[in-house]
Protein backbone atom coordinates (compact mmCIF):
# COMPACT_ATOMS: atom_id res chain seq x y z
CA UNK A 1 0.00 0.00 0.00
CA UNK A 2 1.25 3.44 -1.05
CA UNK A 3 0.91 6.74 1.33
CA UNK A 4 1.11 9.86 0.07
CA UNK A 5 1.36 12.70 2.59
CA UNK A 6 1.40 16.03 0.83
CA UNK A 7 2.44 19.62 2.46
CA UNK A 8 1.91 22.92 0.35
CA UNK A 9 2.60 26.32 1.39
CA UNK A 10 0.04 29.28 -0.45
CA UNK A 11 0.96 30.70 -3.45
CA UNK A 12 0.59 27.37 -5.18
CA UNK A 13 -2.49 27.36 -7.75
CA UNK A 14 -5.50 26.36 -6.43
CA UNK A 15 -5.52 22.26 -7.45
CA UNK A 16 -6.44 19.23 -5.83
CA UNK A 17 -2.39 18.44 -4.56
CA UNK A 18 -3.07 15.24 -2.64
CA UNK A 19 -5.53 13.83 -5.55
CA UNK A 20 -2.21 14.82 -7.88
CA UNK A 21 0.40 13.83 -5.74
CA UNK A 22 -1.03 10.66 -5.20
CA UNK A 23 -1.74 9.58 -8.77
CA UNK A 24 1.42 11.29 -10.06
CA UNK A 25 3.29 8.52 -7.30
CA UNK A 26 1.10 5.22 -8.12
CA UNK A 27 1.71 5.64 -11.93
CA UNK A 28 5.70 6.11 -11.18
CA UNK A 29 5.55 3.06 -9.08
CA UNK A 30 3.24 1.02 -11.42
CA UNK A 31 5.52 1.44 -14.46
CA UNK A 32 8.75 0.02 -12.42
CA UNK A 33 9.88 -2.85 -10.96
CA UNK A 34 7.86 -2.28 -7.73
CA UNK A 35 4.17 -2.39 -9.10
CA UNK A 36 3.75 -4.30 -6.26
CA UNK A 37 4.28 -1.86 -3.61
CA UNK A 38 0.22 -0.82 -4.35
CA UNK A 39 -0.83 -4.08 -3.51
CA UNK A 40 1.83 -5.07 -1.14
CA UNK A 41 1.06 -5.71 2.76
CA UNK A 42 3.95 -3.04 4.02
CA UNK A 43 3.03 0.76 3.53
CA UNK A 44 5.28 2.47 1.65
CA UNK A 45 5.25 6.58 2.85
CA UNK A 46 6.33 9.46 0.53
CA UNK A 47 6.38 13.05 1.45
CA UNK A 48 5.94 15.43 -0.49
CA UNK A 49 6.25 19.34 -0.51
CA UNK A 50 5.23 22.30 -2.37
CA UNK A 51 7.27 25.15 -1.04
CA UNK A 52 9.38 28.65 -2.03
CA UNK A 53 11.88 28.73 -4.76
CA UNK A 54 13.82 30.22 -1.41
CA UNK A 55 13.40 27.20 1.00
CA UNK A 56 14.70 24.40 -2.26
CA UNK A 57 17.59 27.07 -3.18
CA UNK A 58 18.68 26.76 1.07
CA UNK A 59 18.10 22.77 0.46
CA UNK A 60 19.97 22.97 -3.09
CA UNK A 61 22.98 24.44 -1.38
CA UNK A 62 22.69 22.34 1.72
CA UNK A 63 22.89 19.10 0.36
CA UNK A 64 23.86 19.21 -3.66
CA UNK A 65 26.30 22.46 -3.19
CA UNK A 66 24.39 24.54 -5.48
CA UNK A 67 23.52 27.62 -4.80
CA UNK A 68 20.14 28.48 -7.10
CA UNK A 69 16.96 27.09 -6.50
CA UNK A 70 15.73 24.34 -8.57
CA UNK A 71 12.14 22.28 -9.57
CA UNK A 72 12.61 19.23 -7.86
CA UNK A 73 14.64 17.72 -5.17
CA UNK A 74 14.58 14.16 -4.12
CA UNK A 75 15.62 12.48 -0.91
CA UNK A 76 15.62 9.04 -0.98
CA UNK A 77 15.41 7.30 2.48
CA UNK A 78 16.18 3.84 1.22
CA UNK A 79 20.02 3.22 0.13
CA UNK A 80 19.48 -0.35 0.01
CA UNK A 81 18.09 -2.69 -2.51
CA UNK A 82 14.32 -1.47 -2.24
CA UNK A 83 12.97 -5.15 -1.97
CA UNK A 84 15.40 -6.18 0.48
CA UNK A 85 14.47 -3.87 3.26
CA UNK A 86 10.78 -4.52 2.38
CA UNK A 87 11.53 -7.92 3.59
CA UNK A 88 12.89 -7.18 6.19
CA UNK A 89 10.62 -4.44 7.86
CA UNK A 90 9.79 -5.33 11.73
CA UNK A 91 6.96 -2.65 11.72
CA UNK A 92 5.52 -2.88 7.86
CA UNK A 93 6.04 0.72 7.06
CA UNK A 94 9.19 1.95 4.66
CA UNK A 95 9.53 5.45 4.33
CA UNK A 96 10.85 5.90 0.99
CA UNK A 97 11.78 9.51 1.04
CA UNK A 98 11.19 13.42 0.18
CA UNK A 99 10.00 15.15 -2.73
CA UNK A 100 10.45 18.72 -2.79
CA UNK A 101 9.10 20.65 -5.61
CA UNK A 102 9.72 24.78 -5.64
CA UNK A 103 6.61 27.59 -6.90
CA UNK A 104 7.61 29.82 -8.80
CA UNK A 105 10.83 27.93 -10.67
CA UNK A 106 7.44 25.40 -11.55
CA UNK A 107 5.56 27.71 -12.55
CA UNK A 108 7.99 29.67 -14.94
CA UNK A 109 9.27 26.42 -16.09
CA UNK A 110 5.35 25.57 -16.49
CA UNK A 111 4.56 28.84 -18.25
CA UNK A 112 7.64 28.40 -20.47
CA UNK A 113 6.65 25.22 -21.77
CA UNK A 114 3.05 26.27 -22.62
CA UNK A 115 1.36 23.53 -20.01
CA UNK A 116 -0.51 23.94 -16.55
CA UNK A 117 1.56 23.93 -13.31
CA UNK A 118 -0.39 20.87 -12.30
CA UNK A 119 0.36 18.99 -15.46
CA UNK A 120 4.08 20.12 -14.73
CA UNK A 121 3.92 19.17 -11.35
CA UNK A 122 2.97 15.65 -12.15
CA UNK A 123 5.85 15.03 -14.00
CA UNK A 124 8.37 16.32 -11.48
CA UNK A 125 6.45 14.28 -9.19
CA UNK A 126 6.66 11.18 -11.00
CA UNK A 127 10.42 12.00 -11.55
CA UNK A 128 11.21 12.44 -7.76
CA UNK A 129 9.21 9.57 -7.63
CA UNK A 130 11.66 7.67 -9.39
CA UNK A 131 14.46 9.30 -7.64
CA UNK A 132 13.20 7.87 -4.67
CA UNK A 133 13.18 4.47 -6.38
CA UNK A 134 17.00 4.55 -6.81
CA UNK A 135 16.87 5.43 -10.68
CA UNK A 136 19.11 8.64 -11.73
CA UNK A 137 20.01 10.26 -14.62
CA UNK A 138 23.56 10.89 -14.10
CA UNK A 139 25.10 9.27 -17.50
CA UNK A 140 23.33 8.99 -20.35
CA UNK A 141 22.09 5.40 -20.05
CA UNK A 142 20.04 6.11 -16.88
CA UNK A 143 19.18 9.25 -18.26
CA UNK A 144 17.30 7.67 -21.33
CA UNK A 145 15.64 4.67 -19.30
CA UNK A 146 14.36 6.78 -16.44
CA UNK A 147 13.11 9.36 -19.69
CA UNK A 148 11.44 6.36 -20.60
CA UNK A 149 9.47 5.31 -17.35
CA UNK A 150 8.65 8.85 -16.87
CA UNK A 151 7.20 9.01 -20.43
CA UNK A 152 4.97 5.93 -19.93
CA UNK A 153 3.51 6.60 -16.52
CA UNK A 154 2.56 10.58 -17.76
CA UNK A 155 1.20 8.62 -20.48
CA UNK A 156 -0.98 6.29 -18.26
CA UNK A 157 -2.24 9.58 -16.75
CA UNK A 158 -3.29 11.38 -20.19
CA UNK A 159 -0.06 13.72 -20.48
CA UNK A 160 1.96 14.22 -22.80
CA UNK A 161 5.83 13.63 -22.99
CA UNK A 162 7.75 15.95 -21.63
CA UNK A 163 10.51 14.53 -22.99
CA UNK A 164 9.12 15.48 -26.77
CA UNK A 165 11.17 18.12 -27.60
CA UNK A 166 14.20 16.44 -27.85
CA UNK A 167 15.69 14.62 -31.05
CA UNK A 168 17.17 11.46 -30.91
CA UNK A 169 20.56 10.25 -31.52
CA UNK A 170 22.36 13.58 -30.65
Amino acid sequence: MIEVAVLHEEGWPGVDWDYLAQRAVAAAIAHSPYAAFASDEALYEIAIKLTSDEEVHQLNRAYRDKDKPTNVLSFPMVQDDLLEVTANTDDGEVLLGDIVLAEGVCIAEASEKGISVADHATHLIVHGTFHLLGYDHMDDNEAEAMEALEIAALVSMGLADPYGDRTTGE
